[in-house]
C-alpha cells in the first residue's frame, strides 16, 4: 500500500498507494478523500484529497488511530472509526453519514463509503472514500436539476464538441429538427441546420468554439433534413464550454423555435429564396440557342430546389401556322426531364418521348388560360389527363402528390408546357410558387422561341448555301477532284464558304475557292452571288487577275465588305497554272514524290476593299502533282495559332498514299475530329498532263 501513484508529476501530493484521480470540475467543488485503516484501527493510507478534506498532512496522521478524525465517542458506545471498520468488514461495503472532526476543530458532516481490501502482506485494510456531505448534496442537486432540465425543458439544449459535432441534446431540439436524438450524435450541426445565409451561421458557431465569444438571442432562419418543407426561425444562444482539466472543449447552446412569432422573417426568407432561384435561373437558362439544351437548363434550375421532378415538352404542330384548339388532342414531345426521387420516378419522367393529352385535360386548362395551374395527383387528374393506365400507375408509385403545370408561350405562340411535381414530404404549391413557376416558364418560353427561330434561320441559310454550292463538280480527264464541305456546328451560324471547278475552252480547267466574311442568310446569299459571277467571268477567258478585279467590282456593288477568293486556271497541254489570290489562304502543292510546298507568291487584298490591283503568277505543274485548296475553317481553331493547323494539313498531305477521296476523308478526320466551329472546305485536285510534253513529276 506504500507504492507511489503512477505517472506522478513534480509538485503533486505524494501520498503512498496506487490510487490516483486527476482533479476535474467535480473534484474542484467536492473534496473526495481516500484513506485506509488497518486491523488495529490505525491510519495506514492517506490518499488524494484527504488533506483538503481533513486538514492533515500525511505525516501527521499515518500510523495514528483513525479516531483522530472524529469527535470523541460517547462513553457508552464505540467510536465512529471503530464502527466504520467493523461494518465494512462485516458487510463488505457500507456507507454512512458521520460527523467528522477537521484539524482546526470544526465538526462537519461527511459521507463515507467503506469496504475491505487485502494489504501487501495479506492483512485486511478498510479502504474509505469520504466527501463533505454539503458539497456532495449540492452537486447531486445540480446534477438532478440538469437531468430534469434536459429531460423536460421545452427549449432546445445542445452540447457540441470542438468540431461542432453533437455530443448531447434534449428531446425538444430533436423534435425541432424532426430527427431522433441518437441520429444526431457524432454528426455536425451543419448537417441539421440548413441556412441560406452564405455560411454566416457556421462562422458564428466557429467563433464561439475558437475565440470564446458568446452569442445571445440571435435569430436564424433555417430548414432541417427532418422537416425539409418547413422554414423555421430560431432564437439561438451559444457559449463556450468550460475547459477545466478532465472536461472536453466545445460549445453549449439554447435554441428556441420562434417561427410563429417571426413569421415575417420566414416569409422574407422564402421571398429571398424565390428571388435567388430566379436569379440563378436567369443565369442558367438560355445560354445557347439550342432547344434541347435550353429545356435541360430549365429542369436543372428547378430540381431539387423548387420541386422533386420536372419535365419540359414542346407541342408537335402539324403546321407552323396551326393554332391551339382546346377541343383537339394535343401531341407533345418530351425534350427534358429530371427528378431527385428514387425509382420509379426516373422512369415516369424520362421513359416517354411522345405524349398524348385528350381534350379537357389539365394541360388544355393551362394552355387555355395561359397561366400556371396547380393540380393534385388524384383520380380526377388521372381520368382527365393520363391516357395510359401503365403511366398512371407509375405516377401513383412515384410519390408525387401535386403538379404545377405552366404553359410555355412566347410572342403569342404556344411552344409547349413545363411541369413541376412535389412529393408528399413537401408542402403543396402556393400562390407564390405559381408566380415563380410563371416567371421561370416565361423566360424559358422566350429562350425556346429564340432557339426555334434561330434554328429556322439556320435551316434556311444552310438550305440556301447548299442550293448555291455545286452538287457535282465539272469532270476533266486532266484534273481529278475530291471535295468536302462541312457547315459549322449548330452553335454557330452557316458561313459563306464556297468552291467550284469550271470547265473552260481548249480543255483548260479553273479551280476556285472563296469565303465571304459573316454568317447566316446574308453570307450565303453573298456567297452565291460571287460564285455565279466568278463562273460567268471564267468562261469569258479572262486572266486570273482581271477576273478578280471584275469580281471585286461586283462585291462592292453588292455591298460585300470583305470576301476572299483564290482562282487557278490550269492548261493540261502546257502544264502551266496561272494563279491570282484575293486575300485567301495560299494553296498547297503536293508533288508526286510526297513533298509539300505553299504557293504564296500572289497574296492580294480581299474582295470588296477596292483600289488595289491584283496580279497573276504562273507555275508549271507535273503529272501526279496534287493541289489543295481550302478555307480557314479547316485549319483555324479557337485558341490555336493558324500555323498549327497549316502544319497539320501539310503533314496529312505528305503522308497521303491512297485515293483522293481517302485523302480528303483523312484530312477532315485529323483536322476536324469534332463538330467544326466554322464552315470548312477542302478541294484536292490531282494533275494529269496531256500531249507530247507529258513527263514525270519533278522540280521546276
Amino acid at each position: 500500500m506504500s507504492s507511489p501513484r503512477p505517472g506522478g508529476r513534480p509538485g503533486d501530493e505524494q501520498a503512498p498507494g496506487p490510487l490516483w484521480s486527476e482533479p476535474g470540475t467535480l473534484l474542484q467543488h467536492v473534496a473526495v478523500a481516500v484513506l485506509g485503516i488497518d486491523e488495529e484501527g490505525r491510519i495506514c493510507y492517506w490518499g488524494p484529497g484527504a488533506k483538503r478534506l481533513f486538514g492533515y498532512e500525511a505525516a501527521d496522521v499515518l500510523a495514528r488511530p483513525a479516531a483522530v478524525l472524529f469527535p470523541a465517542a460517547p462513553l457508552d458506545g464505540a467510536g465512529a472509526a471503530e464502527r466504520l471498520a467493523e461494518r465494512g468488514r462485516a458487510l463488505g461495503y457500507w456507507r454512512a453519514r458521520v460527523p467528522t472532526l477537521h484539524r482546526d476543530g470544526r465538526v462537519f458532516d461527511c459521507g463515507f463509503r467503506v469496504f475491505p481490501v487485502t494489504g501487501t502482506e495479506g492483512h485486511s485494510v478498510i479502504l474509505g472514500l469520504a466527501s463533505e456531505s454539503a458539497g456532495l448534496d449540492r452537486v447531486k442537486t445540480n446534477l438532478a436539476f440538469l437531468d430534469a432540465l434536459f429531460e423536460t425543458c421545452p427549449i432546445g439544449l445542445v452540447m457540441l464538441d470542438e468540431k461542432l459535432r453533437y455530443v448531447h441534446l434534449n428531446q425538444a431540439l430533436a423534435d425541432m429538427d424532426g430527427t431522433p436524438i441518437e441520429d444526431h450524435i457524432g454528426r455536425s450541426m451543419e448537417e441539421f441546420m440548413i441556412t441560406s445565409d452564405g455560411g454566416e451561421y457556421q462562422r458564428m458557431l466557429r467563433a464561439v468554439a475558437d475565440e470564446g465569444r458568446t452569442v445571445v438571442s440571435t435569430l436564424v432562419v433555417l430548414r432541417t433534413p427532418g422537416r425539409p418543407d418547413r422554414d423555421q426561425v430560431r432564437s439561438v444562444s451559444f457559449f463556450p464550454l468550460s475547459q477545466a482539466v478532465g472536461t472536453r472543449p466545445g460549445v453549449g447552446g439554447l435554441l428556441v423555435d420562434v417561427t410563429d412569432r417571426e413569421q415575417a422573417l420566414v416569409e422574407a426568407a422564402a421571398g429571398r429564396q424565390r428571388l435567388a432561384l430566379l436569379d440563378r435561373a436567369a443565369a442558367r437558362i438560355g445560354t445557347t440557342l439550342d432547344v434541347d439544351v435550353t429545356a435541360r437548363e430549365l429542369v436543372e434550375a428547378a430540381v431539387p430546389e423548387f420541386c422533386d421532378g420536372s419535365v419540359v415538352e414542346v407541342v408537335e404542330w402539324k403546321d407552323e401556322r396551326e393554332i391551339f384548339d382546346p377541343e383537339s388532342v394535343l401531341l407533345t414531345r418530351r425534350i427534358a426531364a429530371g427528378t431527385s426521387l428514387p425509382p420509379p420516378a426516373p422512369e415516369l419522367v424520362g421513359g416517354l418521348e411522345s405524349v398524348t393529352y385528350p381534350p379537357g385535360s389539365s394541360i388544355h386548362e393551362a394552355l387555355i388560360t395561359g397561366r400556371p395551374v396547380c393540380v393534385p395527383v388524384n383520380a380526377d387528374f388521372m381520368t382527365r389527363t393520363v391516357v395510359h393506365q401503365a403511366r398512371a400507375q407509375l405516377l401513383i408509385d412515384s410519390g408525387l402528390k401535386s403538379l404545377l403545370i405552366a404553359p410555355l408561350i412566347a410572342r403569342g405562340t404556344v411552344q409547349g408546357i413545363t411541369m413541376f411535381g412535389r412529393a408528399g414530404g413537401r408542402p403543396d404549391f402556393t400562390e407564390q410558387d405559381l408566380s415563380l413557376a410563371g416567371e421561370l416558364a416565361s423566360r424559358a418560353a422566350l429562350c425556346l422561341d429564340n432557339a426555334r427561330l434561330y434554328s429556322r434561320v439556320q435551316d434556311i441559310a444552310l438550305t440556301l448555301q447548299r442550293a448555291l454550292l455545286p452538287t457535282a463538280l465539272a469532270s476533266s480527264p486532266s484534273v481529278q477532284v475530291a471535295h468536302r464541305y462541312l457547315p459549322g456546328s449548330h452553335a454557330t451560324e452557316v458561313g459563306g464558304d464556297w468552291y467550284d471547278v469550271i470547265e473552260l475552252p481548249d480543255g483548260r480547267v479553273a479551280l476556285v475557292v472563296g469565303d465571304v466574311v459573316g454568317h447566316g442568310v446574308p453570307a450565303a446569299a453573298a456567297m452565291g452571288r460571287l460564285r455565279i459571277t466568278a463562273k460567268a467571268l471564267a468562261r469569258q477567258n479572262l486572266e486570273p487577275d482581271s477576273l478578280l478585279e471584275e469580281l471585286d467590282v461586283c462585291a462592292q456593288d453588292a455591298g460585300i465588305a470583305y470576301a476572299t477568293c483564290l482562282y487557278i486556271r490550269y492548261d493540261p497541254t502546257t502544264g502551266l497554272a496561272r494563279i491570282a489570290n484575293a486575300g485567301h489562304l495560299p494553296p498547297l502543292r503536293r508533288r508526286a514524290d510526297g513533298t509539300v510546298e505553299s504557293i504564296d507568291e500572289v497574296l492580294g487584298v480581299p474582295l470588296g476593299v477596292g483600289g488595289v490591283p491584283f496580279r497573276t503568277t504562273e507555275i508549271e505543274l507535273h503529272d501526279g502533282d496534287t493541289l489543295a485548296l481550302y478555307t480557314d475553317g479547316l485549319v483555324e481553331a479557337r485558341g490555336l495559332d493558324i500555323g498549327v493547323g497549316m502544319a497539320a494539313l501539310r503533314s496529312q498531305l505528305e503522308g497521303s498514299t491512297g485515293t483522293l477521296e481517302e485523302a480528303a476523308d483523312g484530312i477532315l478526320a485529323r483536322l476536324l475530329p469534332g463538330a467544326p466551329t466554322d464552315d470548312a472546305v477542302i478541294v484536292l485536285a490531282r494533275i494529269r498532263r496531256q500531249g507530247p510534253d507529258r513527263r514525270p513529276g519533278g522540280r521546276d
